[in-house]
């Protein structure tokens, strides 16, 4: 059985993408320019430091980039993130890796208040070993920085121990980097065949199936009676 989980947050513990997708949506229009919501949205699940590079140039940056993050995390704390509620069985999920020995970390790109409160109405308060935030990472996903600071955070486990979840392709794109296999959850929203290119190797619905699978199956859990998927040639090859 896995021994160790490393949860991503936005998007697979609570429903948050769309309001983050909103929130940088209104912010780029603050400094002039209008980006539809959905390209907005594919690019959820990066932090500040990636996502906002893909609609402004290095000149743009230089001048307002720090000023626009500002503005983004303000405008989420007041008119988003009170809005944010978690997905169903999240608690009785992390209840149930307590008991059977699981060690649990969070990795989240989101800032420290912002997970604190995630933390809050997820009910798991004392649920999870370790959190690391955007202050514990130098590069947002798709680097590794993240996970592995998680994985320290852990006491550097075996790889071959450990799985994250996560329901973004920047998840898994993170994680394989460091030879952590992922399991894509659907409820952030994102294409199946998107997780899947990016590496994951099993694709769920939500924490409540992962919950349903852990009972069914907690020996082989997250992979169900099947174990371990293989490798793909070409994930191999990255």
């Amino acid at each position: 059985m896995v021994q160790n989980v490393i949860f991503d947050v936005d998007g697979t513990l609570v429903d948050s993408v769309d309001e983050h997708a909103e929130a940088w949506r209104r912010a780029f229009l603050e400094f002039g320019r209008d980006v539809p919501f959905a390209h907005v949205r594919s690019q959820i699940g990066k932090g500040a430091d990636q996502l906002i590079p893909v609609f402004f140039n290095d000149e743009e940056l230089e001048r307002f980039g720090k000023e626009l993050d500002t503005y983004r995390s303000e405008l989420f704390l007041k008119d988003f993130l009170p809005k944010i509620r978690s997905f169903p069985k999240v608690r009785e999920l992390f209840q149930r890796l307590r008991k059977e020995g699981v060690k649990v970390a969070l990795a989240s790109s989101a800032k420290a208040e912002e997970l604190k409160h995630y933390v809050k109405i997820c009910r798991i308060e004392g649920l999870y070993e370790e959190a690391t935030s955007k202050d514990d990472a130098e590069k947002s996903k798709p680097h590794p920085d993240i996970f592995e600071a998680a994985m320290k955070r852990l006491g550097k486990p075996d790889v071959n121990a450990t799985v994250v979840v996560g329901d973004t392709p920047y998840d898994a794109l993170a994680a394989g980097k460091i030879h952590l296999p992922t399991v894509g959850v659907l409820c952030g929203g994102f294409p199946a065949d998107d997780l899947r290119a990016a590496g994951c190797r099993v694709l769920l619905k939500d924490p409540a199936e992962l919950l349903a699978r852990l009972e069914a199956s907690p020996r082989n859990w997250p992979w169900g009676q099947e174990g371990l998927p293989a490798v793909p040639e070409d994930e191999e090859s990255r």
